[in-house]
């Protein structure tokens, strides 16, 4: 039963953590990012699921939790909204009509940069005039909408 408390209470951390470090951190993973997370987040997780017990049963359980409280998450979170906006936020404006919305780049920690990479990568876009609105998705990626006639806005 230790296992199942320790799996359920490592769960929740993580889900929180990651919840805090934002939709960007997730979305824009470098190679020292993948590495932390794989290697150094994950140790310290073993060790805090399993404790001393290092025994096939306590390993079923523990994974088994996991995936139970990872179906159980993805069920609550298809039947209430709020739920699903207090997890996984909203997608958020970030420019509008070519400019940045100051305050909300800051809470989400991206720049013009971000914005400008992905406008050029998804729409051929160069500059900010031409960005009808960029909106930050609840994956942590970056969608542009340029104006309706393709013109750069006045």
């Amino acid at each position: 039963m230790e296992s199942v408390i320790r799996a359920a209470a490592v769960y929740a951390l993580l889900l929180v953590l990651f919840r805090l470090a934002g939709r960007r951190t997730l979305a824009e993973t470098s190679t020292f990012d993948l590495m932390l997370l794989l290697l150094i987040i994950s140790e310290a997780t073993q060790n805090a699921l399993v404790g001393q017990d290092y025994s096939l049963t306590s390993a079923f359980l523990v994974i088994g939790t996991l995936i139970l409280l990872d179906a159980v998450l993805t069920f609550l979170l298809s039947r209430f909204r709020s739920l699903d906006k207090a997890v996984n936020g909203l997608p958020l404006v970030v420019v509008a009509d070519g400019e940045p919305l100051w305050e909300r780049m800051r809470a989400c920690r991206i720049d013009i940069a971000d914005v400008l990479e992905a406008a050029r990568r998804l729409r051929g876009l160069e500059r900010l005039e031409q960005i009808q609105f960029a909106v930050l998705e609840r994956s942590g990626g970056i969608s542009i909408i340029p104006p309706r006639d393709g013109a750069s806005i006045p």
